[in-house]
């Protein structure tokens, strides 16, 4: 109950900010803390593997991290980043991120679903593993777009 809890509270707080322009700093440091909470949280719990059917879960667990991984990419891909006058750089996600989001999680459903077909048992944990892996692609790729963003005109101290 407490790990579905924070996976919404998470995705919530992340959808919540995708609709207005949050400000990015290029030299972030701890943009992986979050990605690593989310996966100790997974892993201090037994069931991250259904013991029954190892080769299967840890297989879903997998496809599940890569379908994640690809999530976060697209979802920086279809951000908006820019740079205003004095230097800050802004990003803002676009009608194509919802439906990047939605198409990321149907794929989630969809391999959940296979693995109740399968008789596999996923946890919240394999979802908080997941959810690491889009914030964490998406954080990386951002940063890494916004090292290539440098402003057209700046602002001098005394005009």
């Amino acid at each position: 109950m407490a790990n579905g809890l924070v996976i919404v509270a998470v995705l919530v707080l992340t959808l919540a900010r995708q609709v207005r322009p949050q400000r990015v700093s290029a030299d972030a440091k701890s943009w992986w803390v979050l990605p690593a909470v989310l996966v100790f949280m997974a892993v201090r719990e037994p069931g991250l593997i259904d013991s029954r059917h190892p080769a299967a879960s840890a297989g879903l667990l997998a496809a599940g991290v890569v379908a994640g991984l690809a999530t976060g990419v697209a979802w920086a891909w279809s951000s908006s980043i820019r740079a205003d006058a004095s230097g800050e750089i802004w990003v803002r996600g676009s009608r194509a991120t919802a439906a990047i989001w939605l198409g990321g999680a149907v794929l989630r459903l969809g391999l959940h679903g296979l693995g109740a077909l399968a008789g596999v048992h996923q946890g919240s944990s394999a979802t908080m593993v997941t959810v690491a892996a889009v914030l964490l692609a998406r954080t990386a790729v951002v940063l890494h777009r916004v090292q290539g963003i440098r402003p057209a005109y700046r602002v001098t101290a005394g005009g």
